[in-house]
């Protein structure tokens, strides 16, 4: 099916967003804590980097091995029907224009960060103590806004099928670089494909899902915990939770936004 000129015009901002490496954001924020990682490589203990591990690990383990995980798509079809669409199911809203979803899953990148600083600022009133903590309260909202931007793309993400996207969107998150996003779209690629032709969405390969997540999750804890080795500081800590984690829920967000459009256009040019 051809693409309207809305969506060629989204079709080159993907492409420009794949050629490009970490985002202004996370490029300013990995400059001014260089010297952070440096001394944090130095000087924080190994237990504190495995708690933080071992809260990522958790969480993605749950992800993997749960046999049954939903979400309720109802705000993403009023919101839809608001706008003057003719809607009944979540999947309805994979064949509604773009330029008319496309606003209603913006909605959640601003607001989720909003929430997940809040929930990193009370935790980081607690120093370090609080990190293990606060790591998987982080990823929980995170996954929320994947679920609700993939919704509003009429993907309502019911089911572990997903557990390859939503991982692959975590990578996209912590790292920005361009072997993340070309990962991302090559497992969109794949979902495209079997969406198109009504086929079981499995993911690109057997195992990919396990073999990645024996490895990410210490690489995410790593860096979350170098961003947030200052939350151990009394005052200071409150600002330093609530930064990091409006930084990586934008992240999360924005890389949902971009891949969820991704697969918008590669199941429509399939049809």
């Amino acid at each position: 099916m051809r693409l309207t000129p809305y969506e060629k015009e989204v079709r080159r901002e993907l492409e420009t967003w794949q050629r490009s490496g970490a985002s202004p954001l996370m490029q300013a924020i990995n400059f001014v804590m260089k010297p952070v990682d440096w001394v944090v490589e130095r000087t924080v203990p190994p237990e504190m980097v495995d708690r933080a591990s071992g809260a990522v690990e958790e969480f993605l383990s749950l992800l993997n091995d749960a046999s049954e995980w939903t979400y309720d798509a109802s705000e993403q079809l009023k919101a839809a029907r608001k706008q003057g669409l003719d809607v009944e199911r979540a999947e309805d809203l994979r064949d509604q224009p773009l330029e008319m979803i496309d606003p209603i899953a913006r909605r959640y990148i601003n607001e989720n960060a909003v929430l997940a600083a809040v929930e990193g600022g009370g935790t980081g009133l607690g120093g370090a103590v609080l990190i293990a903590a606060d790591i998987p309260l982080l990823f929980t909202i995170n996954l929320r806004v994947i679920q609700q931007i993939g919704a509003a793309y009429g993907y309502p993400m019911r089911g572990p099928a997903f557990r390859p996207l939503v991982l692959s969107i975590f990578n996209v998150a912590a790292s920005g670089e361009q072997h993340a996003k070309h990962h991302a779209l090559r497992e969109i690629t794949v979902a495209a494909s079997a969406f198109a032709n009504d086929l079981e969405y499995r993911g690109r390969t057997a195992g990919t899902f396990n073999n990645q997540g024996r490895h990410l999750p210490r690489e995410i804890a790593k860096s979350l915990v170098g961003r947030k080795v200052l939350q151990a500081v009394p005052v200071a800590g409150a600002a330093v939770g609530a930064g990091i984690n409006y930084w990586f829920t934008s992240e999360t967000a924005k890389a949902a936004y971009m891949l969820f459009r991704a697969l918008y256009l590669e199941r429509k040019e399939r049809l």
